[in-house]
């Protein structure tokens, strides 16, 4: 912690939608690996139609939380049933402030009696952290934090490597590997398999809308599982996948990876903001795109506009339970792709082919330029919706947006418009440069929009109407 916490932090720069639309950060990094192996396009490709190996040793935070109360606090903090869960099970976690809104999500992988692991952005493991340290449960954490956060002499490794293996091709790269038939695992279920002779964790899920597996072990083993999977790959088409394409994967699978985290406001979460620094996520993150209000409750999300509604569970105690209880029946945002036009998509790439007034660059693969962004979605020059994920997928040879908009925009087929850029030339953001608003027309389709991916995720919270 530092001397100056968050909420100082806050009560200092008075206008928090100004200060992180101004914070001097752009998107979320993926270090650890070249920006592409080969190129974008082709290992986009991969995961629709061979394999490919993701690489995630580098980029999240993993955080340890052992004891006799970790089960009980971590049910505490979750709106999702904990009846069932048991070692050798994940799930996603996806606590809310008492206020109802949503804090981020992770993966939690249940290891063993008493031993969980948390894995993914910071804000849901700090909140984890904040209860851990302050609440009535004898639990004891360890944070393993992500490369870009970690000082230089210890960027070179981790508690654990991190691997997922993905596409039509990933049963027999990992059978090879192997040397006999994988286990048939449920969704988020895991298993110990053997890989060049170490053990390894298997655990059954999907990214990019395809099958697949994420594989993890201690991080002394991270050369010799690498090595043999990409060796095993080598008949299957498997491709080795940059940081720059990964970002653009969870265009096909529906994922929103960045909802801000609900905690700058509220009374419910005024303790975590008086715990933590102001060195902490929540006071490093920057905000962006052209929805700007001057509340930044404005910018919160309920578990019903991400597509978590699904896994919400009254059966049990849990932080936020009687806010969500008050809105359960209300009408929500629905979470959908939209499906931008292409004809306006070259119209905003050819500004930058002439002088004078230029829209906001278009970045392939990802065009996100802030780690959250925030674009308006318009019906009629009314705002309708919010679009929190943007950039183009070779898979479906178009711009893709993840967008939430109000429940009578969402059915797959009606015309919106996507408003592209920040209002007044831009913000001081090191990635805006001065530019000027644009409308992108845009279709409301399905999420996920890979075909492939509402097969695969039927019977997940990405499908399922909440």
């Amino acid at each position: 912690m530092t001397d100056k916490t968050l909420q100082q932090l806050l009560d200092e720069k008075g206008d928090i939608v100004e200060f992180l639309r101004n914070q001097q950060v752009g998107p979320n990094v993926y270090p650890g690996v070249p920006g592409e192996y080969s190129n974008w396009r082709d290992e986009q490709r991969s995961w629709a139609e061979s394999s490919v190996l993701f690489n995630q040793s580098f980029h999240m935070v993993d955080l340890l939380v052992t004891g006799p109360g970790a089960f009980d606090m971590l049910s505490y903090l979750a709106p999702n049933s904990f009846k069932g869960f048991v070692p050798n099970r994940a799930k996603q976690f996806a606590p809310v402030t008492p206020e109802g809104y949503v804090i981020g999500d992770v993966i939690l992988f249940y290891l063993e009696e008493e031993k969980f692991e948390l894995v993914g952005r910071a804000p849901s493991i700090e909140w984890v952290e904040y209860w851990a340290s302050t609440g009535k449960w004898d639990v004891k954490v360890e944070r393993d934090e992500r490369t870009a956060a970690r000082p230089l002499d210890s960027q070179g490794y981790r508690r654990n490597y991190r691997f997922q293996l993905q596409g039509p091709n990933a049963m027999p790269v990992l059978e090879k590997a192997m040397g006999q038939t994988p286990p048939d695992l449920k969704f988020f279920h895991m298993a110990p398999i053997n890989i060049a002779g170490v053990e390894v964790r298997a655990l059954r899920h999907g990214m990019a809308g395809q099958p697949g597996y994420e594989l993890f072990g201690p991080w002394k083993d991270y050369d010799t599982v690498r090595n043999a999977l990409i060796e095993a790959g080598k008949d299957y088409g498997l491709t080795l996948c940059g940081g720059r394409t990964y970002s653009s994967n969870t265009l096909e699978s529906g994922w929103i990876p960045s909802p801000l985290p609900a905690t700058y406001t509220g009374e419910g979460s005024k303790g975590f903001r008086e715990w933590i620094g102001e060195n902490s996520y929540e006071g490093k993150c920057s905000l962006g795109g052209s929805f700007v209000s001057d509340k930044i409750e404005d910018y919160y999300l309920n578990p019903w506009e991400l597509g978590y509604g699904i896994m919400v569970k009254f059966d049990h105690d849990f932080v936020g339970r009687e806010a969500l209880e008050k809105i359960k029946d209300q009408p929500h945002r629905q979470k959908v792709t939209l499906a931008l036009d292409n004809e306006d998509i070259v119209r905003v790439m050819s500004s930058m082919l002439q002088t004078g007034d230029k829209a906001k660059f278009l970045e392939f693969p990802s065009a996100v330029y802030c780690m959250h962004p925030y674009d308006a979605v318009l019906k009629d020059g009314k705002t309708v919706g919010l679009s929190t994920w943007i950039g183009y997928t070779i898979n479906a040879g178009r711009f893709l947006a993840l967008a939430m908009v109000d429940a009578e925009f969402a059915a797959p087929g009606t015309e919106v418009t996507l408003l592209w850029g920040e209002p007044n030339g831009g913000t001081s953001k090191p990635t805006v440069e001065p530019h000027v608003q644009t409308e992108i027309k845009a279709i409301v389709s399905s999420v996920p929009y890979s075909e492939a991916a509402r097969d695969n995720y039927a019977d997940g919270w990405r499908t399922k109407a909440a």
